[in-house]
């Protein structure tokens, strides 16, 4: 069985203002969205999962989902600040999301085998999804046993200004022991730096794997999900802004000694547009590896 695909896209109305200017990057007006979905099919994923908000399901069907459905089997749910444990009410003046763990967990009853987990608008790169594809394909029947992309720090940062990322800590056998996110990454005279909790920099070599949120899962994944969420919205019900996200629920798998989480190098460089000026050079390099034949000039 091939493995799956989670893309999560709840975020998506909200910041691109519906969907009707979803950013087309590629040069037919593709989106990161579809070089990654691209990038799966080569990799030898075979089914694709979104998570969204119901209130712009019509839109997606109609200008997203429907531009894959030849390609692969495709499958659409949701996340909503209700869908919560049994014996839970969602305050009613959140409206912040419950987070990305949150998001995962809405996938639970369609899918059934390994999957990976991105988000929907960060460029994670051809060689990433080789290496998540196989190794999920070897994750079929198991479980306990995940794996995430680690990036190398220095192939993930943006030219307009610092960045936040979640700096990954590793055994000798190469398994996840610590998820920190760290804020103000960014290179100071040739040197890649962040600040620590007591603001001073800190300086980090080229290759330090960090989390761009692209894990690999087994379906055992959600039971544990499911029981953890029922401890954090006890602990965290009260704050509007708390969030359940994946390396916080990975975190507490690795402290627990339930799970163990491979991290796997890749060549492959992200990119994003998390400052408006992002959006030319992204532009730019899209452009180049389509000039140098890693993508066709129209996807889909």
């Amino acid at each position: 069985m091939k493995p799956t695909l989670f893309v999560l896209a709840a975020g998506m109305g909200s910041r691109y203002g519906g969907l009707k200017q979803l950013d087309g990057l590629g040069p037919n007006g593709e989106t990161i969205m579809d070089y990654s979905i691209f990038d799966a099919i080569r990799g030898g994923f075979g089914k694709l999962v979104f998570v969204i908000r119901r209130s712009f399901e019509t839109d997606f069907r109609e200008k997203i989902v429907k531009k894959y459905e030849g390609h692969l089997p495709v499958e659409v749910v949701f996340q909503e600040l209700d869908m919560l444990p049994a014996g839970f009410t969602c305050p009613e003046e959140r409206v912040k999301p419950w987070g990305t763990n949150h998001a995962v967990l809405m996938g639970k009853d369609v899918i059934n085998e390994p999957f990976a987990v991105i988000n929907a608008d960060d460029f994670y790169g051809r060689d990433s999804f080789a290496v998540i594809g196989k190794a999920l394909a070897g994750m079929e029947g198991k479980s306990n046993e995940y794996c995430m992309v680690g990036y190398r720090v220095g192939n993930t940062l943006s030219e307009s200004g610092s960045v936040a990322r979640g700096v990954c800590e590793t055994n000798a056998e190469g398994y996840l022991t610590s998820v920190v996110e760290r804020t103000a990454i960014e290179r100071i005279d040739g040197n890649i730096q962040f600040k620590d909790e007591n603001d001073r920099m800190v300086t980090i070599p080229e290759n330090t794997p960090v989390s761009m949120n692209m894990w690999g899962f087994t379906p055992d994944y959600f039971r544990y999900s499911e029981d953890y969420f029922v401890d954090f919205l006890k602990n965290n019900m009260g704050n509007l802004k708390s969030e359940y996200f994946i390396p916080l629920m990975v975190n507490h798998l690795i402290v627990n000694g339930k799970a163990r989480v491979k991290v796997l190098d890749t060549t492959s460089k992200w990119f994003g547009v998390t400052y408006a000026a992002d959006r030319q050079s992204v532009v730019d390099k899209i452009q180049a590896l389509v000039d140098a034949g890693e993508y066709p000039a129209k996807l889909f």
